[in-house]
């Protein structure tokens, strides 16, 4: 079902659908500002949307620094979950991590979204952490967990 779906790198034009996703997915979303400063001041980020014919239904970032790509966020739709769109995502942005020469990927995750953590395990990503009281709306604990390439 997942050939529905194309991947491409997030441009200017795609902020308005990725703010849609965005309020969708987190309950502390991003504002289009933050986008607009990621997309074209930081250096260090790269991003990419899934699309289908109709709309951008989910988008990943990263962040590279020092030889380790960073997830920023990754979001998909609540209609479109589990339909293969966030490993299509992860799967594009591991590719460009290696592209880039990233020598490993990390990421934070709510130590209660078992799902995600489930998720991120299937690629091989290991829990190497906890950052205590990450998550300003609640204070509740993130999991930092690593993905090594070599």
């Amino acid at each position: 079902m997942s050939e529905r779906y194309t991947i491409r790198p997030m441009m200017l034009d795609d902020i308005e659908d990725v703010l849609v996703v965005e309020r969708d997915a987190f309950q502390m979303p991003w504002i289009r500002q933050a986008f607009m400063n990621e997309l074209m001041k930081n250096p260090f980020a790269y991003y990419l949307v899934a699309a289908n014919q109709e709309q951008i239904v989910g988008y990943c970032g990263i962040w590279i620094a020092l030889y380790e790509a960073h997830i920023t966020n990754i979001a998909v739709l609540s209609s479109h979950r589990h339909q293969g769109v966030g490993r299509l995502l992860l799967q594009g942005m591991i590719r460009r991590a290696l592209e880039l020469e990233a020598i490993s990927m990390t990421l934070e995750v709510r130590e209660s979204n078992t799902d995600a953590q489930s998720f991120y395990k299937t690629f091989g990503f290991k829990k190497s952490g906890v950052k205590k009281g990450y998550y300003t709306d609640n204070c509740e604990d993130a999991w930092i967990m690593r993905l090594a390439f070599s």
